[in-house]
Formats: structure tokens, sequence, C-alpha cells
């Protein structure tokens, strides 16, 4: 690996081969306040310099502006790239500001005809429920998920945010390659049930915010006083007044450790994302969001750092003392519901 790029992992027992880190794109023109389009494009360029092949976007994403703000990279270098998106965040006409969990079959294949044209692609490669609304059985969502697959709209199947139970009863459908669930040093909810889940079926666990959505790199301490007011991080309970306050003095412990290694606060806390592939044995593919060429580079040495099992002692009681909730409506995530 002298030439930096990462190496590689498979996303399920049937899944595709793709870089042991990967890209979320969310917030290249969405959720984090204003950005740089022509930055962002020398990021997607740079990670797959690097052997970051996994690109992670969702309809919901600026109402679909992500998926066409990523389709020219994707179409220039289609056989490189796995495209990872989303459906079921449906947007009233009447409220562009609100958000409606859709899982009905109907919903499914208007979403996914939606996002192919937007992509201009033929085919999705991973196609997951981005939410769960409990009123349509799984089974009939995957079921539909399925025909996609026999119809050759989309390659493999995922999920995010569910439950073991609600995994399972996917699962017992059609075979599922990844969960995507937010997985870092802050947010552990999904080690008790979920992980066990995900390992025992074979499945992939994309991690996603496995920097705390920057918190955990030190790149802001208090939302309110640090973000722009369009940023959607500042609506997170975690992020804000005493919370914020609380949860920067945490920092310290992971700070430690990087000193130690030479690196940053970042790199600690994706190598830890790492590392949790060999302690829960199952891949996990974390998939940090950036907009700039030079966290891409600083975010993939993370995969060549190995911590210690003193230091993953240290870091080890972290989550139990972050204050607030990942969302402030847990309901949509899979600890609201197991």
């Amino acid at each position: 690996m002298t030439d930096g790029r990462i190496t590689t992992a498979r996303l399920g027992d049937n899944g595709p081969e793709v870089g042991v880190q990967g890209l979320g794109c969310m917030g290249m023109n969405f959720g984090y306040g204003p950005a740089d389009a022509d930055a962002s494009r020398a990021t997607l360029e740079r990670a797959l310099e690097l052997g970051v092949t996994l690109y992670d976007t969702a309809d919901a994403y600026g109402a679909g502006e992500n998926e066409r703000f990523l389709s020219p990279f994707f179409k220039a270098h289609r056989d490189e790239v796995v495209i990872a998106t989303k459906f079921s965040l449906s947007i009233p006409p009447d409220d562009p500001t609100r958000r409606v969990i859709r899982n009905d079959p109907p919903y499914i294949r208007q979403a996914v005809e939606a996002s192919l044209k937007r992509l201009d692609v033929d085919v999705i490669d991973l196609y997951y429920m981005h939410r769960r609304d409990v009123n349509v059985p799984i089974e009939e969502s995957v079921g539909t998920m399925a025909d996609l697959v026999r119809e050759g709209k989309v390659k493999h199947l995922g999920l995010s945010e569910v439950t073991a139970d609600e995994l399972r009863a996917a699962h017992a459908v059609h075979p599922i390659a990844a969960v995507q669930s937010e997985w870092s040093l802050f947010s552990r909810d999904i080690e008790p049930k979920v992980v066990p889940a995900v390992r025992d079926l074979g499945v992939a666990l994309v991690a996603y915010s496995p920097l705390g959505r920057g918190f955990l790199t030190g790149s802001f301490t208090n939302a309110d006083q640090d973000l722009t007011p369009g940023d959607f991080r500042r609506q997170q309970p975690r992020f804000t007044g005493d919370n914020a306050t609380a949860n920067a003095t945490l920092l310290e412990l992971i700070r430690s450790v990087a000193d130690a290694h030479d690196a940053s606060l970042g790199q600690i806390a994706l190598a830890w994302a790492h590392q949790q592939a060999s302690i829960h044995d199952l891949p996990v593919i974390p998939i940090p969001g950036t907009r700039k060429p030079s966290r891409v580079e600083e975010n993939t040495a993370a995969t060549r750092i190995v911590l210690t099992e003193e230091q993953l002692d240290l870091l080890d009681g972290i989550a139990a003392q972050v204050a607030g909730n990942r969302y402030a409506d847990m309901a949509f995530t899979s600890a609201g519901r197991e």
C-alpha cells in the first residue's frame, strides 16, 4: 500500500467488493451549509485515486440534487464505483421542509425510477430503505425491492436504521448486503442487538457519521455558535447548549490517543470504527463525509492506524458519557424501536 490506496472488503456474503472506507456525499451540496462545488468534485476524484469505491447518497439529500450533482462523476467512472442511494423520505408537495417516511410498494417503484433518472444510470448498485415505516410490513417493502433486483434496476439491497428483528425479517425475503447505521465513539446503541444480527446473517455494517458529524474531529464544539444557520446539525441535541459543552470535554480522551499516534482526532475516531471489524467479526465500512481532498487523504490514512488494547479500553467509556440523543426524535432510529 505504498501508493496510499486502501484495502477492500465485501458488502455481505454476496455483495460487491469495495474500498474498506467509503465516502458519504450528502454534505457536498446539502445539509452542512455552503459548499464549493469544484472542491467537492476534486474530493470525489481524489477519493477514487485512494481506493474509495463506495459512494453514498440518497434521494432526500437536497430533494434529489445530491444525486444530480454526483451523476457526472459516476458516469465518468461507472465501472470503478459502487453507487449507493436510498429511498423512503418523501417530500410533501405542499411543504418542502418536511419529510414523510414511506415504504409502500408504489412509492418504492416511483422512487427508484426517479433516482435512476437523476443519477442517469441503468442500475443502482446498492439500494437502501432509508428509514422504516412501521405501518408497512417490512416483508412487503423488501419484496418490492427484491422485484427491482429481478428486473435489473438494482443489484443489491440495503437497510438503514433497522432493528435486529427487522433485519432478520427482511433477510428472510431477500439477502441484505448492508445495514447502514450510525456508529462511532459517540454512538454505540447498535452494538447489543443490531451488530450481532448483522454478523450472524453475513451482512456488512456501513457506519455513517463515524466522525460524529464532524464533532469528533474538533472542527466545531457548539453548533449554535460555530455553524451557519442552514446547517442541520444545529437541530441535533448533542451539539448545542449544555450538551455540546459537556461533550466537548470528552474529546480530550481522544486527543490523548491521537497524540500517541501523531494523528488527528478524526483519524483516531475512524481507526476505532475500522477496528470494530475485527472486534465484532464482521465487515465494517465507515463512510465519513467530507468536501476537501486533503480530508479524504487524512481519513483514508486512518485505515492504517492500529489502536492498542489499552487505547481501546480508554476510548470504550466515552459513549456512555455523551449528553443528548443522536436525533431530537429517536423513533426514526433502530435504537428508538429496539
